[in-house]
């Protein structure tokens, strides 16, 4: 069962102009009780290993529970619902600092009251 804030391994599909594609980790953003009825489709925001100073990506340090490689940043601005179908694993999670930073741009990004 997936949790809110796992990093997951996902096929992106080809991506059109400057989408983010092909496979790379996510970070699930789905709330935890949406995800505790297990649904067909979750919300992922990519991750890149790019890191820029954008307003719409959160840094993520390498720690021993997230599962990453290398520094990354969540680009929230390339937020998608994907089907469950397309995670191949999970390879830790971000827990609920970072969780919440990337959530707080989504609400930047969508308009949403704090």
């Amino acid at each position: 069962m997936l949790s809110s804030g796992d990093v997951v391994g996902l096929d992106l599909g080809v991506p059109v102009g400057r989408e983010a594609g092909f496979t790379h980790p996510a970070v699930v953003v789905t709330a935890q009780r949406i995800l505790d009825e297990a649904p067909s489709v979750i919300q992922v925001v990519p991750l890149t290993s790019t890191v820029r100073s954008f307003r719409s990506e959160v840094p993520i340090e390498v720690d021993n529970a997230n599962g990453l490689e290398a520094r990354s940043a969540a680009q929230c601005q390339h937020v998608r619902a994907v089907s469950t179908g397309r995670v191949d694993n999970v390879r830790g999670n971000v827990g609920p600092l970072v969780l919440s930073q990337v959530r707080e741009v989504l609400a930047l990004i969508f308009d949403l009251p704090a």
